[in-house]
């Protein structure tokens, strides 16, 4: 299994990644909406670096563990990914919003589908519906308001990207200290 151990001897890249992830996030929170490209465009930087470091430790690890593949796709589809908002910002922006929105209805017409099917079995079936209508009024907002929507994305992307960030810097330092672990034959 590929861990942050698998890279113990190259223990900077994760930190590294994850302070790019950090500072991507602070950039986002303090951008206004006005600034939606500017976000989009350090989005991007920042998807295409981590992408690149990906496949730089993925590299580096291909003789020390057999899953060093899991990491060079990760750093490909985040250089594909990169380069998208890149070269088509706000189509990245629309993408991103209507694939939530379209996932949240889905996704909520389907739990209420399924507490209407599971009534009888359950015993929490209207919490289940509950939850599915929440979905699904989740998504149709997101397509009356995409600008505000937009917004709300970037700030649980950002979000995302404060915890991922450090989790791969306190991964990457707790590694600094351990020596790599020997694969069982």
């Amino acid at each position: 299994m590929l861990t942050l151990v698998s890279f113990s001897g190259s223990w900077w890249v994760p930190v590294v990644r994850g302070t790019m992830a950090v500072v991507f996030a602070v950039i986002a929170f303090s951008l206004t909406v006005r600034t939606l490209d500017a976000v989009i465009l350090a989005f991007g930087l920042y998807v295409l670096a981590d992408g690149l470091f990906a496949i730089a430790a993925a590299i580096a690890s291909r003789t020390g563990t057999r899953d060093w593949w899991i990491l060079l796709l990760q750093g490909v589809l985040g250089v594909g990914l990169g380069l998208a908002a890149l070269i088509y910002p706000i189509f990245t922006a629309v993408v991103l919003l209507l694939y939530v929105a379209a996932w949240a209805i889905v996704l909520g017409g389907l739990q209420v589908y399924g507490a209407i099917r599971l009534r009888r079995e359950i015993s929490f079936e209207w919490w289940l519906a509950l939850g599915g209508v929440v979905s699904m009024a989740f998504g149709i907002l997101l397509l009356l308001r995409p600008a505000q929507g937009a917004v709300a994305a970037l700030w649980v992307i950002a979000s995302y990207s404060v915890a991922w960030g450090v989790m791969l810097i306190l991964g990457g330092l707790s590694t600094r200290t351990r020596t790599p672990l020997t694969r069982a034959a």
